[in-house]
Formats: structure tokens, C-alpha cells, sequence
């Protein structure tokens, strides 16, 4: 069966919940599962196979302590004579009569042959064992557990590859082992990860796991790799990696049929469509409701809100508040073209055309303009700067290797309109700071968008709310070391502080933080104001940061202490 929570763990039911079985001794008991972990509703079924390892009594031990002073005392002959890691492992390994004894209960309880038992060089007997055999040897039930603060990744189109994942962890988070990995969640035949070299490693996925893990071990991670490799690495306006509906399918089953505006289900010519008829393609059927959503999301994709028509952007959107009410929380990166798009996206520059105007008009991002997630700008450090000093908005010349105007994506939504909870922010905005630029007001279809000479919607939604640090990354990508910028690096990492808030909220016995716009723009003060920068773009200078809440850099970057005692001092 497909449908599971964010990180499945297997626990033995405690104890405490029945008597000890005649023949049976309690050695040591945990009262508890770890704070974030939250039992599932059934057991495991029988005919699953899962590890067992049962640590055998050491032998030896108090030699050590004679062997340890022996090699360290300044007058032995021994001084200095460390023993190696065979060594040390042979000196305490378990008597062969503890091997040989705990092997053949465990063969006879199990009714497993003794050679399918193994012992690691560190004293463990290893085995893969039937759930109801296991059961049985035991004398106890297993549930299966979820891990209520499992951090979520939606990717599509680009994979990450776990050497890149080891190199970060050897050169910049030690406390991360090699190895570790995003738990898989994949959708529509999607698959992760891919070797090193993959042309489709691209970076985007390694930059998002690396920040979060680097933050947030020994938490989990969950990976909703999504559409299958011919739908995922298409591109242009017709079929978009990262539009999000196949994503949403997977996690909400009533979305795959949801009707708003006459517009039911997923949009073909707009929408991968499944089973795929491409070659190589995912020939099952859409999954609809084969995933729960993790309780924060963190999203570095998107595409402009011209892309899209505005019915399938609204009826998005209410699933996004629909996710919100069920106390999750969906991060949004705000983009990185200042006040435009990518160059290439509809027009040359990025920039919208009309009313009579070319390529001047603002473009906003279609997932940031939704009210019902938090969208997240950049910030940066410049030359010469250490983390005492005040952050700019994130804008950078990347030519040759990228765009002349890299810069903190923010504005004004032309589908969306402004919501309570950021109102007083953003009036307060224009009063004190009021740019100076045209506008206009968009009406219920955006048909006027660019009238009378404006360059954004005075009345839109307003994003970013947020900003973090977006630039000067090192990490890894196809196995060489880089430095990537972007708001996709500002999103996973407020993302992570947030994970840590909920688990310190778990620990208390309180719910996830779920939607937080409305505690943010009511406390300011938790965040760190950015009143330097500005995002350009579309022939002009785009809103600079200035004090309070800004089209740049929103309320500010994440300060950790402060936001941690506001989320715990709440219900």
C-alpha cells in the first residue's frame, strides 16, 4: 500500500501496555517513543520482512580500564601503544558461547536457519526477519511510527545525486553521516537519485537537501520527487515541470476531481497526463491521495503568473488553503529576477507587455502570489562582510556563467488580492515609503494589467513575506565544488528553522506552527528588518528595502531565539 505518513519508522509496542510473558525478562524499557515520533493506527502486516539486531553482552570490559591506563600512563612501557579498531573489537567481542547460544534461540523462535543469522564485526546478530515471526520471538506487536517533523522537498525535473549530498556533509556538516538521504516519496513514476554525472543532476535538489540536513539532523527528510523523467524534463508553456497539480493529486486524493470555476481536475496541455503515452513514460494511473503532506514543505520552483490561466492558479491556491487549515506549511522561494521573470519566460526580458507598454510591466510569481503560503525572498552578505554586519537584498551580476540581474524576487500578485493579515503591513508601506512608480489596479480576470502606464497591481497580494540568506553557497554539484545563489537556497533554509520550532513545540506537547503569516506579520519584531538593496528589473530599480516590511526582502530574515520564544509561548 502506498499511502504512508512523512518517515516510517518500525517500533515494538512498550511493555507497559501488558503484563511480561511468563518465560520472558524485562532487561530495560523506554516509556516513551522520541518526542517527534507519533504511532500509526495499525500494525505491521505479517508477511513484511524487517531487521532485527540484538547487541550481545561484551566481554572484557574491565580489562579496558587496565588497558587504557597501561597505554596512557607517562611511566609504562606501554605508553602511546593505542590499540587499533580490530583490536579493540576482538579484545571485547562476545564469547563465542554467547554467539552460539542467542543464534540458536533466535533460529529456533523464528524458525530460521542458523546460517541467516549474522554477526557484525562490532558483536551485533544481524537478521532479516518476518514480522510475525518476529512477533512470536518477542512476544509483542509491531507498530509502524511517523515522524511528525519530517521536513518535505517537492522536486521535479532535476535530481539529486548522493555523492554531492557526501561531499557537502564531509566539508561542511561533519555531524551529517555519508550516506544519508531524503526518505523517497515518489509520484507519477518519478525516481531519485540519479549517478553524478546525470546531466539532470542540475544542482537544485542537492542545494535543497544540503542546506536542510545540514540544519536539521537528525530530523527527516522527505523527498516528493514528482512526474516521471519524459514529463518532468519538458519544458516551455505547454507541459511545465513544477506546476505543482500532480504534486498536489498525490497528497489530497479529492484534488484529482476538485472542481473550481467550471475547471475540474488536473488541465491537459497544461498537465502531465498519466498513463504517459511518451516513451519510457509512467504507464500507471495518476496517484490521487497516495501521500500525507509533511507539516512544512519547502518549494524552490515556480513559473510567473502569466504562465498560467487564472482559474488554474485559484483553484491551486485553495488547496494550498485547504493544506493551511490542516496546520501545514508550504515555503515558497519568491524567485530571483527582481521584479521579472527569467529572461525567455514570455517575452525576451521576463517582463510583461501591454497596454500599450513593452516589457516594462512587472511579472510576478504565480505560487508566491498565493496568500496561503509563506513566500520567502533573498538576502545576501556582500564582499568584505561577516555575519555581525547587516544583510543587503540579495542582487548579484552572475555574467558570464548566469544572469546580469540576479536579484530577490517581490511585488505585487495581478490574481490574488491583498489578504487581513498583511494589510496594515503593506499600508504602512506606502505611506512611509511609497516608491514613486505607476500603477495600476487589476481587475477580477487581470485583463488590465499595465493600464494606465502602471507597472504593478497597488491591490494585489504583496510578497515576499520573508527573506533569508540566498547567496554565496558552497556545495557540490556533478561531483565538483560551486558557489550557487538564489532564493531556492533562502526557502529550505527558513523552512528548517520552522521544522526546529515544531519539534520544540512537540516536545511540550503542542501542534506544528502550521500557517504563520498571520503570527509573523503581527510580531515583526522576531525577524531581522533588511533596509539595504533593492530588486531591479523590467527598466527600472524595482522597490527597495526599507524599514518594516518591503517588496524586496518582506518582514526580514529568521532570528531563531526570538521566533522559537514566540512560537512556544503560543497555544
Amino acid at each position: 500500500m502506498l499511502l504512508f505518513a512523512a518517515t516510517a519508522l518500525l517500533l515494538l509496542a512498550p511493555w507497559t501496555e501488558g503484563a511480561v510473558p511468563d518465560g520472558y525478562l524485562l532487561h530495560e524499557a523506554r516509556p516513551h517513543a522520541a518526542r517527534s515520533l507519533s504511532k500509526r493506527h495499525s500494525t505491521l502486516r505479517s508477511d513484511a520482512v524487517i531487521p532485527i539486531k540484538i547487541g550481545l553482552t561484551q566481554q572484557n570490559l574491565d580489562e579496558g580500564i587496565s588497558h587504557l591506563i597501561n597505554v596512557s600512563h607517562p611511566t609504562s612501557t606501554a605508553y602511546g601503544k593505542h590499540l587499533s579498531v580490530h583490536e579493540v573489537n576482538d579484545l571485547f567481542s562476545p564469547a563465542d558461547t554467547t554467539v552460539a547460544a542467542v543464534r540458536k534461540w533466535l533460529a529456533n523462535a523464528t524458525n530460521m536457519n542458523e546460517t541467516s543469522i549474522h554477526v557484525s564485526k562490532n558483536g551485533w546478530l544481524v537478521a532479516q526477519v518476518p514480522v510475525h515471526a518476529a512477533e512470536r520471538a518477542f512476544a509483542t506487536r509491531y507498530y509502524e511510527y511517523e515522524d511528525l517533523n519530517a521536513l518535505g522537498f517537492y522536486e521535479a525535473g532535476d535530481y539529486y545525486a548522493q555523492a554531492d549530498l557526501n561531499a557537502f556533509f564531509t566539508q561542511y556538516a561533519p555531524n551529517v553521516p555519508n550516506g544519508t538521504a531524503p526518505i523517497p516519496a515518489f509520484i507519477d513514476g518519478a525516481q531519485a537519485p540519479v549517478a553524478v554525472d546525470d546531466p539532470t543532476n542540475t544542482g537544485e535538489s542537492d542545494i535543497d537537501l544540503d542546506m536542510a540536513f545540514s540544519l536539521v539532523y537528525p530530523q527527516s527528510l522527505v523527498l516528493y520527487q514528482t512526474d516521471d523523467r519524459p514529463q518532468a524534463n519538458l519544458t516551455g508553456i505547454g507541459l511545465l515541470a513544477g506546476e505543482f497539480n500532480t504534486f498536489l493529486d498525490a497528497l489530497d486524493g479529492s484534488y484529482c476531481n476538485y472542481t473550481y470555476d467550471g475547471l475540474s481536475g488536473d488541465s491537459p496541455g497544461v498537465d502531465p497526463v498519466y498513463p504517459d503515452p511518451l516513451p519510457g513514460g509512467y504507464k500507471g494511473s495518476l496517484q490521487c491521495g497516495v501521500y500525507l503532506p509533511t507539516r512544512v514543505i519547502s518549494i524552490s520552483y515556480g513559473s510567473a503568473e502569466a504562465d498560467l490561466p487564472v482559474r488554474y492558479q485559484r483553484r491551486q491556491c485553495h488547496e494550498y488553503m485547504k493544506l493551511a487549515l490542516q496546520g501545514h506549511t508550504i515555503v515558497e522561494a519568491s524567485g530571483d529576477y527582481g521584479v521579472g521573470s527569467f529572461g525567455g519566460d514570455g517575452t525576451p526580458s521576463g517582463c510583461l507587455s501591454g497596454s500599450g507598454q513593452n516589457q516594462t510591466i512587472y511579472n510576478p510569481d504565480a505560487l508566491s502570489s498565493c496568500p496561503w503560503i509563506l513566500s520567502v525572498g533573498g538576502t545576501q552578505l556582500n564582499a568584505n562582510q561577516t555575519i555581525f554586519d547587516a544583510e543587503s537584498v540579495m542582487q548579484d551580476n552572475l555574467e558570464p556563467d548566469g544572469p546580469a540581474l540576479f536579484s530577490s524576487h517581490g511585488g505585487f500578485s495581478n490574481y490574488h488580492e491583498r489578504p487581513a493579515y498583511q494589510k496594515a503591513a503593506v499600508d504602512a508601506y506606502f505611506a512611509n515609503h511609497d516608491p514613486g512608480l505607476p500603477y495600476y489596479v487589476a481587475n477580477a480576470n487581470a485583463t488590465n494589467v499595465g493600464a494606465n502606464g502602471g507597472l504593478y497591481n497597488r491591490a494585489g497580494r504583496a510578497f515576499p513575506d520573508v527573506s533569508a540568506n540566498g547567496a554565496h553557497f558552497q556545495t557540490y554539484r556533478q561531483g565538483l565544488p560551486l558557489q550557487l545563489y538564489g532564493t531556492s537556497l533562502a526557502a529550505p533554509l527558513f523552512a528548517s528553522v520552522l521544522t526546529l520550532i515544531n519539534d520544540e513545540r512537540t516536545a511540550i506537547g503542542k501542534g506544528p506552527v502550521g500557517f504563520i503569516n498571520p503570527v509573523l506579520y503581527a510580531n515583526p519584531g522576531v525577524l531581522n528588518d533588511i533596509t539595504n538593496g533593492s530588486n531591479p528589473n523590467c527598466g527600472s530599480s524595482g522597490f527597495p528595502a526599507v524599514k518594516g516590511w518591503d517588496p524586496s526582502t518582506g518582514l526580514g530574515t529568521p532570528n531563531y531565539p526570538k521566533m522559537l520564544e514566540l512560537f512556544l509561548s503560543l497555544p
